[in-house]
Order: C-alpha cells, then sequence, then structure tokens
C-alpha cells in the first residue's frame, strides 16, 4: 500500500525521529490558544515602535501548510481549524542541533506541529509567531498536493474529504455554514414551541412520499425493512396521539437517481403543527428565513451562479397560474389532457395517455415553470392527484392546500394542510396501489395502520418538510449537492486511492 517512494522517505524520517528519541505520533499537546484568538489578542503589537512583545508566550498548534527552509532561519505556515498563521524558526532559539539535525531533516509540508514563543511583526507587515520551542505531534506520510495547483480533480476531492478539506479552508466554511444552520433549525424550531422527536429509521412500509426505498433485512425478525423515505407518517401519528407541535431532523434515503441536487441518502427537518392550515406555514417560513439570515450575518440578497436571490422578495402563485403566467403554456391547454398530451410531444416532453390531468400538469411545470423560479416562491393548490397526503381543497376538491417552496430554480420545501379523512385517506391509498399495479415503482404503498391511526382522529394540522443540503446549496453558492455533503455517495473504484505510482502529487 505505501510503495511510493515519497511515501517511503517520509516513513523513514518518522524512524529517524524515533531514533532520535521524537515520537513522531505523540499524543500530548500543551496548547494554550488557537490561531484566531493568537492574531485577534495581538493585533495591537502592529500599532507599537518595537513591534514585538517578547513577555508574552503562546504555544500554538497546526499542519504545516508552507515551508521556506534558509541557512540558519526558516518561516513556515501552520494552519489549525481557525486560521493560517505564519511562525518564524531560527536555529539560535533552539535547542543546540535540533534546527540542523532534526528540524531541517525531519520536519516538511503537512506535518502537525506545536510551537511555542512571543508575537512580532515582520519588516512587511505580517503577525508572527517567534519560535522558542518546536515539537513535531504527527509526522504525515503521504505528501500533500503540490501548492499551486492544489486538490483540483472533484471526483477526489469527494471521495478523499479528509484531503479536500485541508487543502480548501473555503470548503471548510460551507460546512461549518452547514452545521449553523442544523443547529439554527433546531433552536428556531425549539422557541417556537416544537417537540423534537426521534421516529423510525427501518420501516416496515416503503412510505411518507413517492420514492422508490432502499430495502434492508431484519435478522432477529426475519422479515425484509425498509429505510426510511420520509418521517412523515410517524410524525402525523404523533399528532394523533396528542402532540401538537413536533419535528424531526432526519436523514432520509431514496434508491433514486443522482445528480447535482439528488442524493441517495439527504437531511430535512419535517415539523407538524397542529391546529394550524398551510397559510401558517408561509408564514413560519419566511420568519425562519429571516431568522437564519439575522444569526448568521448573510446579507438578504446573494448570489447564486449567475443569478442574484433577494431572500425577502417572497411571491405566491397557483401551479396551474404559473403554467401560463410563468411558463408561457397557453391558458386553454392547461386543464385538458389531450391538448396536454399533443402539447407535451410538440415539445419533447415524455408523457403518455395513461397518466391522470394532475400528472401532466406536473410535467408541464417540471419542464416550463420550476427553472425561472430564481426568487423564493410558493407555488399553491397543487393536483390532488399528485398529493396522496394533503387535504382537499374545500372550494376545489381537484386541488389540494399544499405549496412547495421553489428557490434558484428547486425545489426546496413541501407543505400541506394535512388529510386527515381516514376514508378519503384509504382511497388515496389505494389509488397509488392502482398507480404501482401499472408500472409506477415510486407509488406510494398502503400503510393500514395509517389509517387506523386517521381513524381515532387527527386534529386539523399543518406539516411541511425543508430539504437542509439544497438550502445549504442556496446560502453558500454551491451547484452540486455533492460540495455540500462531507462524505457524498460515490460510484465505488477498484483502488480508492493510488499510493503506487512513484510521481510525487
Amino acid at each position: 500500500m505505501f510503495e511510493n517512494k515519497y511515501i517511503q522517505q517520509r516513513i523513514q524520517k518518522a524512524d529517524d525521529l524515533r531514533e532520535a528519541g521524537f515520537n513522531p505520533y505523540s499524543n500530548e499537546s500543551k496548547r494554550n490558544t488557537t490561531i484566531e484568538k493568537f492574531i485577534n489578542v495581538n493585533s495591537d503589537i502592529e500599532t507599537k515602535e518595537d513591534k514585538r512583545d517578547e513577555n508574552r508566550n503562546y504555544t500554538v498548534a497546526g499542519r504545516i501548510k508552507f515551508f521556506r527552509l534558509m541557512g540558519k532561519a526558516s518561516f513556515l505556515k501552520i494552519e489549525d481549524e481557525s486560521g493560517l498563521l505564519q511562525v518564524y524558526v531560527s536555529r539560535d532559539h533552539l535547542p543546540e542541533g535540533f534546527y540542523n539535525t532534526v528540524f531541517k531533516k525531519m520536519v516538511e509540508v503537512g506535518d502537525i506541529i506545536e510551537v511555542s514563543g512571543y508575537p512580532f511583526v515582520t519588516g512587511k507587515g505580517e503577525l508572527s509567531l517567534h519560535v522558542s520551542a518546536l515539537t513535531i505531534l504527527t509526522k504525515a506520510i503521504s505528501p500533500l498536493p503540490e501548492k499551486y495547483h492544489g486538490l483540483a480533480d472533484k471526483e477526489l476531492r469527494y471521495r478523499q474529504r479528509y484531503l479536500d478539506l485541508i487543502m480548501n479552508s473555503e470548503v471548510k466554511k460551507t460546512f461549518h455554514i452547514r452545521s449553523k444552520v442544523v443547529s439554527l433549525t433546531r433552536r428556531f424550531f425549539e422557541d417556537k414551541g416544537f417537540l423534537e422527536v426521534e421516529t423510525p429509521m427501518m420501516h416496515p412500509i416503503a412510505g411518507g412520499a413517492n420514492a422508490k426505498p432502499f430495502t434492508t433485512h431484519h435478522n432477529a425478525l426475519g422479515v425484509d425493512r425498509f429505510l426510511r423515505i420520509a418521517p412523515e407518517l410517524y410524525l402525523k401519528r404523533l399528532i394523533v396521539g396528542g402532540f401538537e407541535a413536533v419535528f424531526e431532523i432526519n436523514r432520509c434515503f431514496r434508491n433514486e437517481g443522482m445528480d447535482a441536487t439528488h442524493n441517495p441518502e439527504f437531511t430535512s427537518i419535517e415539523f407538524y403543527w397542529a391546529y394550524k392550515t398551510y397559510k401558517d406555514l408561509i408564514v413560519i417560513t419566511k420568519e425562519y428565513f429571516e431568522y437564519l439570515f439575522e444569526h448568521l450575518n448573510l446579507p438578504t440578497i446573494l448570489p447564486y451562479g449567475d443569478l442574484e436571490i433577494d431572500f425577502q422578495n417572497f411571491t405566491e402563485i397557483p401551479l396551474i397560474q404559473s403554467l401560463t403566467d410563468i411558463g408561457g403554456v397557453p391558458a386553454d391547454i392547461t386543464t385538458d389532457k389531450e391538448k396536454i398530451l399533443v402539447f407535451c410531444k410538440e415539445n419533447n416532453i415524455e408523457a403518455n395517455a395513461s397518466m391522470n390531468i394532475g400528472q401532466l400538469q406536473g410535467e408541464l411545470f417540471d419542464a416550463f415553470v420550476e427553472e425561472k423560479l430564481i426568487n423564493p416562491t410558493f407555488i399553491t393548490e397543487y393536483p390532488v392527484e399528485i398529493s396522496p397526503l394533503a387535504r382537499r381543497n374545500d372550494e376545489q376538491p381537484h386541488l389540494t392546500d399544499r405549496f412547495e417552496l421553489f428557490i434558484g430554480g428547486k425545489e426546496i420545501a413541501n407543505a400541506f394542510s394535512e388529510l386527515n379523512d381516514p376514508l378519503d385517506q384509504l382511497k388515496r391509498f389505494e389509488g397509488q396501489m392502482d398507480a404501482k399495479d401499472s408500472g409506477d415503482d415510486e407509488a406510494h404503498e398502503m400503510d393500514a395502520d395509517f389509517v387506523n391511526a386517521l381513524s381515532y382522529g387527527m386534529a386539523p394540522t399543518a406539516g411541511q418538510g425543508i430539504g437542509i443540503d439544497r438550502l445549504v446549496m442556496m446560502l453558500t453558492n454551491q451547484h452540486s449537492i455533492r460540495d455540500v455533503l462531507l462524505f457524498p455517495a460515490m460510484k465505488p473504484i477498484h483502488q480508492e486511492i493510488d499510493l503506487h505510482s512513484d510521481e510525487e502529487a
């Protein structure tokens, strides 16, 4: 595995360190500050006449990212999670012989070191640490990619995320924002009085959304189980049981295609609110975005590729109306199945006569409207045929009290007033089973226990799911979901890491 000659040279240096009495993989560190804190605390030195303070002493640690070796002194740049710091290493300020026999011969870029010393400002005006003691904490036996080209291969970046994080500080920022989004989401809903709950990730029935599931086997029970598509039906069971506001930040799994906005496992929040409607969810969604932007200290207008998204400019429009007003589909076509089929054929859109009117309207929306929804847009009044769990509208029973939120041409959230009529729900499930029998492998399964739960009475309820991954994409100007997942799903290759080549990275 480690036959590469450059790795062999580094392994030899690790052995040389042991022979010299130094552990190349120490488990003890005396670090007393981070690089960021060191820089902040010592920023006043730049205003001093002497521009140094030998009475201040700090111990910092980090990975060597730059090494300029000179005769009797060297400049290094080390990095920890908080930032990058220049350190000055002089032969005359280290124990006798250490600089020439250990430091110059056995320390190199990629190693993790600990340095102690005092702050000073160089002639070029850079705050630095003047080293009086240096300890090698970890010897890196694999060389880092060459500095100027970095780690450009995206496939390699995803497969070896650890190396991506070492080489690209901007990647760390993305995942710091992601972590804050999750934390703030939890705090927002708790402050609103919601209870965080946990529901099963292995389901006896693949339900909660129209999607193809992953299947596993429970050995102890001797039955197959499905990895969670969505937690919806379990969360609504809790509303039946008497909880009035619940949420779950969940991992879900869908055995479907992979592209820029789809990964087989993803993170979302789903929340359910008794005695509320989907209109109340529009209000709380706007409040949620306002809360995120305030606590993330982000401007409300953000770039997204060549676009600009105004996160204060929320609009609403019914789906059928959007086909004409946004998509440019002639109004006389949008509610006529035969005309839609002809229109789809003329525009090379996949559609067939077995599709119902709601499904065909959904196809028109996907083709002509979705990518045009740049600023936050609530698309409302979805056809009942493509909303098996949503409540019918009282005035227009062929439509549902539902919305989807689109930002940057992508769906971010899905919400509706929940269907709580057990007989209507049973008929919807039966319709989904007919669709499955006709070849739709993503149709919703029959969940008799959920229908039974509804038969005991579920309070009027509104529920919503928000995709955390896609939301983070928008906030960080990332255009592939793999850039906001630490370890995205990847097609396996025979050898993930090539350590046999004699070419230095």
